[in-house]
């Protein structure tokens, strides 16, 4: 008998903002060879339209967010594995799926794979684009403890037991939490550096709110998912990075600490702190989750 063909259900998220980018990245999902796919494009306060047959709109009535948009997504989309792109990226090489899924295969140990980003035009990737401490070359795969969100792989009993995206984010380090929490499910993130997806190099400030929510967020990560002991050490850790990154821009620091403020004062949803010996395995594998 033949081997069954496996199934990866794909969530593309979008504002209807970018509608060329968003054609592209559909097309090269849908260009994807050895596996069936169950595609969805998730409308974030957008009716999704003139969508190729085989692709389904899920239109939400209003900007709900990156992490809950996703999860919205997740949610109605079937198969083995989950892939989730966003609308400006896309994938070069029709074999990215299945090499993505005969990678988890061979290390069934791999939770979650994200593959190196490049520029289509050509311009150089941000060294930030490597999610590692020790960046090296960028073609050089290894474990890793966050991810980039905009093309992210994993099998969907792994993203369902992480609990999905953390949708009270909103925006920014959504992926540091997915990443620890499949290191919580006994499983291992991955930095695929042999596999290729294209993103537009942008700077991450383009975003309105981007210094007050990386904060707020910064401590909201802490709280939801850190042992008691470790959540100041991780918060101090990283405000003193912050301080000497932008000590030179004195805006920036006030809109920082608006959010950090704004971490320790609100709600940061459901806490789901991880295991010691999960931040065992982290920092025998190379970063203990104190910075």
């Amino acid at each position: 008998m033949p081997e069954p063909v496996p199934q990866v259900g794909v969530v593309v998220l979008t504002q209807g903002t970018r509608p060329i980018d968003l054609a592209r990245g559909i097309r090269s999902v849908q260009d994807q060879e050895g596996v069936t796919l169950d595609v969805v494009v998730v409308g974030n306060g957008w009716q999704p339209e003139g969508l190729p047959d085989g692709v389904r709109g899920l239109a939400l009535a209003e900007n709900v967010g990156i992490p809950a948009g996703r999860n919205r997504g997740a949610d109605e989309v079937s198969g083995d594995y989950i892939f989730f792109l966003d609308d400006d990226a896309f994938l070069p090489d029709a074999g990215f799926l299945a090499s993505c899924i005969a990678l988890v295969t061979h290390d069934p140990g791999i939770g979650l794979i994200q593959p190196r980003l490049t520029d289509p035009t050509g311009k150089p990737s941000p060294r930030r684009w490597i999610p590692r401490i020790r960046k090296g070359d960028a073609r050089d795969p290894g474990n890793v403890f966050s991810c980039l969100e905009a093309a992210v792989f994993l099998p969907r009993t792994v993203f369902d037991a992480t609990g999905g995206w953390a949708s009270p984010f909103f925006y920014a380090h959504e992926g540091i939490e997915l990443a620890w929490r499949v290191w919580d499910s006994g499983k291992r993130a991955w930095y695929a550096g042999d596999l290729e997806a294209h993103h537009p190099v942008v700077t991450q400030t383009r975003h309105s709110e981007y210094y007050r929510l990386n904060a707020r967020n910064r401590v909201w990560l802490a709280r939801r998912n850190l042992p008691l002991p470790l959540v100041p050490v991780y918060v101090g850790a990283w405000t003193g990075v912050h301080l000497l990154r932008w000590w030179r821009q004195p805006a920036a620091l006030r809109a920082w600490f608006g959010g950090w403020r704004e971490g320790w004062r609100t709600d940061p949803g459901e806490r789901r702190p991880i295991r010691w010996s999960t931040v065992w395995r982290m920092s025998r594998a190379g970063r203990p989750p104190v910075v």
